[in-house]
């Protein structure tokens, strides 16, 4: 293998990759003053924006719980407490609305220590949680500041467990000793800027003296730890990830490190009581036995452990199926399925082996919110495009239906459509189309476009609240597109976009803008596309590719100079997906696509909106400062806006998401109207 000429070191752009340099950061600033100037006064600015204010802050949404033993957690914003309160309620509380028990205010405590936090989530420790690591992040990114947290004081330990700001990863082993994966130093980060190695820290020991349980290699994405608690066993886990699709499992058993015998491309969901459950991603032939790709597997871990691959077969994905997300109860293990991008919902009782299907509505998502391993209940929500959420809880084979997001927008004369569109290999794209129902087939109505395709990342029906009254109150037609390179039809639905066949995404989505062309839903001066991280890679190839087929683009914290991503940030970790661009043979499919780099002076393209964070630790801005310098350079009309912090959700308040939408969808009407 051969390597590239790095080209890219004589960019003049490359001085917008410094963060927060003083330059750079004027640079965005100047560039959102332009762009917020032009959208507030669009007529349609103050309403949007103050629309979905109210939604994001409405005292009507579900305070969705995290079950842990009597408790019912919940992290809340609104309009008195912007960025958030941590609390907690007692089961008959939370079911009858009663009293919320005050955690953690973060809006004082950000007062307090002059810091922008964001709450990034709370570890416990089992059984009584009454101890907490507290993650905190400054401006919202992926690294976090990490504290011992006491339930019952409601404060800060003093001298307690502490980790500085660092992408950290740590499990309670008991209540005097971390397993931590962290910044422990030079040496200590893989490329991909993850940790490096594991150890186990033992309270009122320094950290970087504390003993190295496991160390992995520089070239991989990076190591984790995971303590497993059930009624009799505690799995002690480490996890090597090679890369974005593999990894080596180990565990501690009888005393000692060790692997794993199971494929290197399979989930491994977690432990049972006594058993172990896995996912797979691929076929898995064994001399005795052959498990398709998708399959759900059980087995008791001793038996295991001792040689045995007598997999229990919970579930065999059919062709238009997958398996989206798995919880665990104390007997269950709870499985959400989807079928044609519609969600169906199952338990499985490992002791009795019998899978059964929960009763939901037939043409909507579930999420499965939270589980509780003392028994077999548990949490979940069904949702779709034009029915808010409902709260449901499962106990004892029976559901309640706790409480349901109202109606943000008039649904009652719209109606949901789902059509195939052919690709360029003949492939056939599922979409969705959310519309008015009295929508002429004219060719003329503002059509937006959501898509994403990558990752194994499934996008499925969901309610359209800020959307719906941003959007199809005012006569835009929403649409979903379901391309490859996501999870909507399992593994090989994601594999077949990967890499080399990286094409096919933006085939996929140019398919889906032609088809609604020729059902006269709309035509490409009335058609937009959105979409963020690797959905910004994806319309920022689509319109540099076919800028015909679209009237509009945003394109949020993307991906967009693929000569560089794998140098910045956790770029690294995305090689298994994208390709290396330091491999010539591999570059020559990358550079194809690659926004930044197809930009020519000589192409008309739509007036495009880009939108990113300063403070995204995960996707470089630069990508997105890159390329709008470029097309100003190349005299291409393009609105640009840095939100100083956010990370890679873009937005830490609801005021800052408000403001976000208002300028996207104010962009898209001014562009496609």
């Amino acid at each position: 293998m051969s390597s590239v000429k790095e080209k890219s070191m004589d960019d003049p752009h490359l001085w917008l990759e410094n963060i927060e340099d003083h330059q750079a950061l004027q640079w965005a600033k100047q560039q959102n003053e332009i762009t917020t100037s032009h959208m507030q006064k669009q007529p349609y600015f103050n309403e949007i924006y103050d629309k979905n204010l109210e939604i994001l802050n409405s005292d009507d949404r579900i305070a969705y719980p995290t079950i842990r033993r009597d408790y019912l957690y919940n992290f809340w914003q609104d309009a008195k407490n912007e960025r958030g309160i941590w609390r907690r309620a007692k089961y008959d509380d939370y079911f009858n609305g009663g009293e919320w028990e005050e955690l953690l205010d973060l809006d004082k405590l950000s007062k307090q220590e002059n810091e922008s936090w964001v709450f990034k989530g709370a570890e416990g420790l089992y059984p009584d949680y009454e101890k907490y690591m507290i993650k905190l992040s400054r401006g919202g990114g992926d690294a976090t500041v990490v504290r011992e947290y006491d339930i019952t004081t409601k404060s800060f330990v003093e001298n307690g467990f502490e980790l500085p700001e660092a992408k950290s990863f740590l499990a309670w082993y008991d209540k005097d000793t971390l397993w931590v994966a962290s910044d422990f130093g030079k040496d200590s980060l893989t490329n991909s800027g993850y940790p490096m190695s594991v150890r186990e820290w033992k309270r009122g020991t320094e950290l970087i003296e504390s003993n190295i349980v496991f160390r992995g290699e520089k070239q991989d994405i990076g190591s984790y730890s995971f303590v497993i608690h059930t009624d009799k066993h505690k799995y002690k886990l480490i996890i090597r990830a090679k890369t974005f699709y593999s990894a080596e499992y180990h565990v501690f058993y009888k005393d000692n490190l060790q692997l794993l015998d199971v494929p290197d491309d399979c989930k491994l969901t977690g432990f049972l009581q006594e058993y172990m459950i896995i996912q797979l991603k691929s076929d898995w032939t064994l001399p005795q036995n052959n498990y398709k790709a998708g399959s759900i597997l059980v087995i008791s871990f001793e038996e295991f452990m001792n040689g045995s691959r007598n997999f229990d077969v919970v579930v065999v994905p059919e062709d238009d199926e997958t398996v989206t997300s798995i919880q665990l109860t104390k007997n269950y293990i709870v499985i959400n399925k989807l079928k044609n991008v519609r969600s169906q919902l199952y338990h499985y009782n490992i002791y009795s082996k019998k899978l059964n299907q929960v009763p939901t509505s037939e043409y909507g998502s579930i999420h499965l919110i939270t589980s509780d391993d003392n028994s077999d209940s548990f949490f979940y929500t069904y949702s779709d495009f034009l029915t808010p959420p409902t709260l449901h809880f499962f106990q004892n084979d029976q559901i309640k239906k706790i409480r349901q997001l109202p109606h943000f927008f008039s649904s009652d004369n719209f109606q949901v459509q789902q059509f195939m569109a052919n690709s360029t290999d003949e492939a056939k794209i599922p979409y969705f189309v959310v519309s008015s129902k009295d929508t002429q087939l004219n060719g003329k109505n503002p059509t937006l476009i959501k898509a994403y395709g990558g990752f194994e990342v499934s996008l499925y029906p969901h309610y359209l609240g800020t959307i719906g009254t941003s959007w199809l109150q005012r006569g835009g037609v929403y649409i979903v597109a379901n391309i490859r390179g996501g999870g909507e039809f399992g593994p090989k639905w994601h594999r077949c976009a990967l890499k080399e066949n990286r094409q096919r995404c933006f085939d996929d989505l140019a398919a889906v803008a032609k088809d609604i062309s020729h059902r006269k839903i709309s035509s490409a001066k009335y058609t937009g596309i959105i979409g963020g991280s690797n959905g910004g890679l994806l319309v920022g190839a689509a319109f540099t590719q076919k800028p015909e087929l679209y009237g509009a683009v945003v394109c949020q914290v993307p991906l967009l100079d693929m000569q560089r991503y794998h140098k910045l940030l956790a770029g690294a970790s995305w090689v298994a997906e994208y390709g290396n661009p330091d491999i010539e043979e591999e570059w020559e499919y990358i550079k194809k696509y690659s926004p930044y780099h197809n930009l020519s002076p000589d192409k008309e393209y739509p007036v495009v909106f880009i939108y990113t964070s300063t403070k995204d630790d995960r996707v470089h801005p630069g990508h997105a400062r890159k390329m709008v310098a470029r097309m100003q350079e190349m005299d291409h009309k393009v609105y640009y806006y840095e939100n100083l912090e956010g990370g890679h959700a873009g937005a830490t308040t609801h005021h800052q998401q408000a403001f976000a939408s208002a300028l996207s969808y104010c962009y898209l009407w001014e562009q496609l109207e």
